[in-house]
């Protein structure tokens, strides 16, 4: 048996793991948010009101993106989150103009894949924008499944895979997502939004109690979600509970005095791809007692 002299072995070593090194620190340094401590204080601000989850936070943190990426225009992960804001918009009813809206979250998103295709973060946040704002579903499934690959631990990404899951029309393997988000991160300040998709996913599917102690989970923790209370609401018209259906569709208006069956269906309801989604629900929420 013969060896090879030591010079040439660590030779080869080295050859082998010095590329894996060099692509480890392009790696690291690609992923690597902002040089500017500005933007990166500013994106951090906008982080703290988003998690408000209020119209007025949104609107703040919003704010604080756009100027991140003034001081620094190549800074990814801040457009990502200037158009997951207008996501929030979107879901909780807040929106204005619809029209420029939609095209200036698909800006954001565009340009924040563009500049971070490779990083898990940026693909998380851009392709639900695209998916829930833009309607450009396939684009927003790709861009998060791509997240997913490149970081598989990001709960985040999960869940929002599991809301694209549902508006495509697989409400069970939504919930296979949702409940690997939580497995993940069983204690995040979001999961309450994962319950919530798993609340739609089981109305979907047709369980409709199901539906209804998800979104009541929601409610525990986001007493002034819009979304929890229409699906509530719907959940509880659909199963007979038609005086706790009137109560939280009266708590819904209180939140959105100007909510009415044909805005929700043009400017709040996600993207869903199924036309008999969209009728069950809005059905449901006139049962519930939603004005036309």
């Amino acid at each position: 048996m013969t060896f090879e002299p030591q010079d040439q072995v660590t030779a080869r070593v080295v050859g082998a793991i010095a590329p894996r090194l060099q692509q480890a620190e392009i790696e690291r340094a690609r992923r690597k948010p902002t040089e500017s401590l500005d933007a990166y204080d500013l994106y951090l601000r906008g982080l703290a009101n988003v998690r408000k989850w209020t119209r007025e936070g949104n609107d703040e943190a919003l704010g604080l993106f756009y100027q991140a990426v003034e001081r620094d225009p190549d800074f990814s992960t801040a457009y990502a989150a200037a158009a997951n804001c207008f996501s929030r918009r979107k879901g909780s009813g807040w929106g204005i103009d619809r029209e420029q809206e939609v095209a200036e979250a698909r800006r954001l998103a565009r340009r924040a894949m563009q500049l971070g295709k490779d990083d898990a973060t940026v693909l998380c946040f851009a392709g639900f924008a695209l998916a829930h704002v833009a309607r450009d579903l396939d684009d927003g499934a790709a861009f998060l499944d791509r997240a997913l690959l490149i970081n598989p631990n990001l709960a985040s990404g999960w869940t929002y895979s599991g809301w694209v899951k549902v508006w495509l029309g697989e409400p069970d393997r939504a919930i296979e997502r949702f409940a690997h988000a939580m497995r993940l991160s069983p204690i995040d300040p979001f999961t309450w939004f994962t319950q919530l998709g798993t609340a739609h996913a089981h109305f979907f599917a047709g369980r409709h109690d199901e539906a209804l102690s998800w979104a009541k989970r929601a409610l525990r923790e986001q007493p002034d979600s819009h979304a929890a209370h229409r699906i509530a609401a719907a959940s509880c018209a659909l199963t007979g509970r038609d005086e706790q259906a009137k109560r939280l569709m009266a708590r819904l208006l209180e939140l959105d005095p100007a909510l009415r069956v044909s805005k929700l269906l043009q400017d709040v309801l996600g993207p869903y791809r199924r036309p008999e989604y969209l009728a069950k629900y809005a059905d449901a929420l006139r049962k519930a007692g939603l004005p036309e």
